[in-house]
């Protein structure tokens, strides 16, 4: 014999009331809570890319382009400090020569890494603190090919181009 609809309990009812509820709750949280993405907006954001030393040189050395194939080879881990990164005490530049570039082995490393530098790119163009600091010395993300971590705070930038004239 069949069971009258009207005899069941109103389960689905009373479980789409708390998941609206849950939702909501989460929501309102999410919207009072401070955001984490560094907006130009925020003093601190401006402390920390106008207080940064930023310096820029010419690659030039054996020591350098080593450097650079073991910067682009973490470049995916380089991502994640990015987008951990609020402060700098000093921001390097290093501009390696396009033909220093195409040698076999810094080209091979380029391409074998080519998904993990898209993606250190995209946490650079996300972080006020580093897309300032390139933009500012008319770096194009695209010419970005390495960050490397040092010590307390200072982090070289490797770039393809030539340095930029001293003036």
């Amino acid at each position: 014999m069949p069971i009258a609809p009207s005899a069941l309990p109103n389960k689905p009812r009373l479980f789409t009331g708390l998941l609206l509820t849950i939702g909501l709750s989460v929501g309102f949280a999410a919207y009072s809570a401070p955001a984490m993405a560094q907006g130009l907006d925020s003093e601190e954001a401006i402390d920390a890319i106008v207080g940064s030393e930023v310096k820029t040189e010419q690659a030039t050395t054996v020591e350098e382009t080593d450097r650079l194939i073991e910067a682009v080879g973490n470049a995916r881990a380089a991502a994640q400090e990015v987008r951990k990164t609020f402060n700098l005490d000093e921001l390097d530049i290093i501009f390696v020569a396009p033909e220093t570039a195409e040698t076999p082995e810094v080209a091979e490393v380029l391409e074998k890494n080519e998904q993990p530098l898209q993606t250190l790119r995209e946490a650079i163009e996300g972080s006020a603190l580093f897309y300032h600091a390139v933009d500012s010395r008319s770096i194009l993300l695209r010419d970005i090919i390495a960050v490397e971590y040092g010590e307390e705070r200072q982090v070289t930038v490797f770039v393809i181009g030539e340095a930029p004239e001293e003036e």
